[in-house]
């Protein structure tokens, strides 16, 4: 086994590995991560195939995010995720980051605590099933500028260009609600392979919060919807619950080093998804 700098070349081998797993990216997903961090992202391979990967991103030098930790079912057991891991550690730590975060599962979360991960708030995975209303919806554009100062103060470091890649790919999805001149909420969304996916959803009030998951849902055309929401928000579950939504999988927000920019969780509804944080 090899493990390397993942190219473009083997984003069809990471799509194969994330089918394999039931997992909601796509390749422009694989895409945000090469952009963003061209030499920090890693592939294991054996025999010229790829059996598993792992990614990073760096916000702003505060942390980074790993993601993207996947192995061919085949190849667990053996090491090999535990491998990947412990190279995007090595990359980050060669870059002086003081701190990395990712989303663990709770089979996960066992590896990560080996390595030093610590727990700092938990997260679930909400699901709809429904037949959707298609309605359509508006296509105005939506001034998102104000948004990314809100948001490095909630996330806790700059990530525009996400924001950005994500308004550009899905600008349906692309939300802001005002109390007059000032920001009251905001959400972005995905469409994932299987899904749309809600995330980040930040609402200051529940009124808000509620209307943005209503706008979300009437403009989302997908049969199957995801939203990971923050356990210690006290809108989300209740939100989702109401509309449908079941509860699908826990996740656990984990750090490792010193967490000097952790962001104010409690006003997040739903994160973009553990791959981004």
């Amino acid at each position: 086994m090899e493990v390397r700098i993942m190219t473009v070349d083997d984003i069809p081998g990471g799509m194969r590995l994330k089918d394999l797993s039931g997992w909601n990216q796509t390749a422009i997903d694989w895409e945000r991560f090469l952009s963003a961090s061209p030499d920090g992202c890693f592939v294991a391979e054996q025999e010229g195939q790829v059996v598993g990967t792992s990614a990073t991103i760096v916000y702003e030098d505060r942390f980074a995010w790993i993601g993207m930790v996947v192995v061919d079912p085949l190849h667990r057991g053996n090491g090999m995720g535990t491998a990947l891991l412990e190279r995007a550690i090595r990359h980050l730590d060669s870059l002086g980051i003081p701190c990395m975060k990712l989303d663990a599962t709770p089979q996960g979360k066992l590896l990560y605590g080996k390595m030093g991960f610590m727990s700092e708030f938990e997260i679930e995975r909400w699901m709809l099933a429904r037949i959707p209303d298609r309605q359509g919806y508006e296509n105005r554009s939506v001034e998102i500028e104000d948004v990314m100062h809100l948001d490095r103060e909630i996330f806790g470091a700059d990530r525009n260009l996400l924001l950005r890649s994500l308004a550009e790919e899905a600008p349906e999805f692309a939300l802001v609600a005002k109390q007059g001149p000032e920001i009251s909420g905001y959400a972005f969304g995905r469409r994932g392979s299987s899904a749309d996916h809600l995330g980040p959803w930040m609402a200051g009030n529940e009124d808000v919060a509620a209307k943005l998951l209503d706008e979300f849902l009437n403009r989302s055309t997908r049969r199957l919807v995801f939203v990971d929401c923050v356990l210690g928000n006290p809108w989300a579950v209740p939100l989702v619950k109401a509309r449908g939504f079941e509860v699908s999988r826990p996740l656990t927000r984990m750090f490792r080093g010193t967490n000097l920019y952790p962001g104010r969780p409690e006003r997040l509804c739903a994160i973009v998804g553990p791959e981004f944080g």
